[in-house]
Order: structure tokens, then sequence, then C-alpha cells
């Protein structure tokens, strides 16, 4: 689709991350229209989700040629869906995590399609992220011993006006828990370190929340190196906290992910903030994927949230589980 207009682009799914990719691709680009189909097979109406129109079945929605299509159903269905559209020559952006487990990725090989694709990991989209990646690239503190990367949230908080238990984060047989929920984590711990060795991981369920899925994974992660990465995540701190912090030879560098705030913390006892924007509207980090997964098909740019990427993801989510599994330090696949 080199040097086109976009003319229609199809969103599989009707959940909440469903209906925020229409709303953006809706004032993105005004033109367009955008055709729902729900990923159980239920017929929509428009202005349940607020797209342009919507079809009974993705097969359906395939004779409309959509210029691309955006998976947004649950995790389970990520794959089937993608291949579908990618058989017809559809380039897809799926909706993160790639899969619920690596043997489904490496069984489908999206590799052996042409049409482009993307995977939604939109932390990577935030300035405040893009600046620790560039600290760390620049070597602004030396030689990274350690690092630590926490994320949690009450789950019943996040998305206050409906019953928690039902959503997708909850249910096992939709790809839930907090491992692949909050995956976000091991997505941008690849990105900013490259590819780990090793892992040893813990998965519980404190049975506070009456959900079939872990509430709490913590994780060690291991480079051949010898760098070593702290991972927690979890659903049940009532007081919501994510944020990062890389300790180096000559500083450390904390990023606070809920304050939007980047610290650089120096061996004199001094602190920069390198950035700050409180105000910043986390909708935008949607709106920058969206445009730059346009750019990407385009040609104009490079998508780095890419398949590769999101089955390196995968491999660091399998490794934890089998870790879990034998109470013992697990390699982590290597690539093929």
């Amino acid at each position: 689709m080199s040097g086109t207009t976009l003319k229609k682009v199809l969103v599989v799914g009707s959940g909440s991350i469903a209906k925020r990719h229409i709303s953006n691709l809706r004032n993105l680009f005004p033109d367009v229209t955008v055709v729902c189909v729900s990923a159980s097979g239920r017929m929509l109406d428009p202005a349940e989700v607020g797209a342009s129109k919507t079809e009974p079945d993705i097969a359906t929605a395939i004779g409309q040629k959509p210029d691309f299509a955006v998976v947004a159903s649950p995790a389970p269905y990520h794959l089937s869906h993608a291949d579908e559209l990618l058989a017809a020559d559809i380039p897809v952006l799926i909706e993160k995590p790639l899969c619920t487990s690596l043997h489904e990725c490496e069984d489908m090989d999206l590799h052996r399609h042409t049409a482009g694709i993307g995977v939604a990991y939109n932390l990577r989209f935030m300035p405040a992220a893009q600046t620790v990646k560039k600290l760390i690239d620049d070597g602004a503190i030396g030689p990274i011993s350690t690092a630590f990367s926490e994320v949690g949230q009450f789950l019943p908080d996040w998305r206050p006006g409906s019953d928690y238990r039902k959503g997708v984060s909850a249910r096992r047989e939709l790809g839930g828990g907090a491992l692949l929920e909050l995956s976000h984590e091991l997505d941008y711990l690849n990105w900013f370190f490259g590819q780990f060795s090793r892992a040893l991981g813990v998965i519980r369920n404190a049975g506070s929340l009456e959900i079939d899925v872990e509430d709490t994974v913590d994780v060690l992660l291991q480079q051949r190196e010898g760098q070593l990465v702290h991972v927690h995540l979890d659903f049940l701190q009532r007081q919501p906290c994510r944020r990062f912090k890389a300790v180096g030879a000559t500083g450390t560098i904390e990023w606070d992910l809920i304050a939007n705030r980047v610290l650089l913390l120096r061996a004199d006892g001094t602190a920069e903030q390198v950035y700050t924007d409180p105000a910043y509207d986390r909708n935008q980090m949607y709106i920058d994927q969206m445009t730059a997964f346009v750019e990407f098909l385009n040609g104009e740019a490079d998508f780095e949230s890419s398949l590769d990427s999101s089955m390196d993801v995968m491999r660091l989510v399998e490794s934890i589980k089998i870790s879990n599994e034998q109470s013992a330090w697990t390699e982590v696949e290597a690539p093929l």
C-alpha cells in the first residue's frame, strides 16, 4: 500500500482496546471507513463500538478490501484472526500479547506471509520510554549491573464500571493473568537491554480476587554477561505503581511511568530531571503507535514492535512458566 491513501480499516474485536483503536482511527483519518467485526461472531451495532460500519465476520470484512486491520480480539484468537487476514494479503497490527503460548506462535508461523505485521506494545511510543532507551544506549550511567521493573494495580479498579471477574484479564480461557496482561514490562526490558539468557520465576494466585489466573509474578532475568533484572507484576496493589530503575557504574536512571518522569541520579549526589510531562495524555502513545504503523506500511519507517520482538516476549513468558513449574533457573529459548 506504499504511497496510497487509506480508505478502509478493519478492527477485529469490540472490547475497550478495540473501541480505543476505532476512536483513534476515526480521529486520525476522518475520511477513512472504519469497519468492526466482533471476535465472538455476534452482529454489532456500529454505534455500540463507534465504527463507521460493522460486518458479521472476518471473511465478509475481507471482501470489503481493507487497507489494513487491527486484531484486538482476546489473546487466544490473535493468531488465527491475524492468519486469516494475512492470507488475504491484508497487513495487521496485533494487540499484545501476540498469543498465549510460544508453541502457538511457532506452529502458526506468521512469517510465511508477506503482508506487514506489527504488535501493539504501546509503551515503546511514550516519549519517556524513548528517553530511557536513549540514556541506556548512550551509556549515560556506564555499564549497568542491575535493573528493576515493577507494575501493580488493583484489578477491580481497572474498569470500575464492570465486573472485573468477567473481563479478559481475569479469565484463563481468554488469555488473562498478570504474566500476559502485564507483558509490556517484558517487552520494554528486551528493547532496553536485548535478549536475556535465563529466567527464575514464581507465579502465584493470592486468592483474594476470586479469579482463576495468576495475580502476582516475580522474576529474575539474567543476561549472559551477568546483568540481572528484577521484575514484579501484580493485580493487587491498591495504590497503582509502575516504575523502572537501572543501576549503573556512574549513576542510576529512575523512570516513574505514572508520574511520567525520568530522573538521572549521578555519583556526586545530584539528580537531573531528564524528562517530565505530568499532563501527558496517555492516549497519545496509542495515536503515535498507529501513526508509526501506517508510516511502516507506506515504507516510510520501520516498526520496531515487530513479530520477532513479540516472539522474544513469548520466549520469556515460556521460560518463566517453566521455571515456576520446576522451581529452578530456566534457559530462555534462543530465536531460530
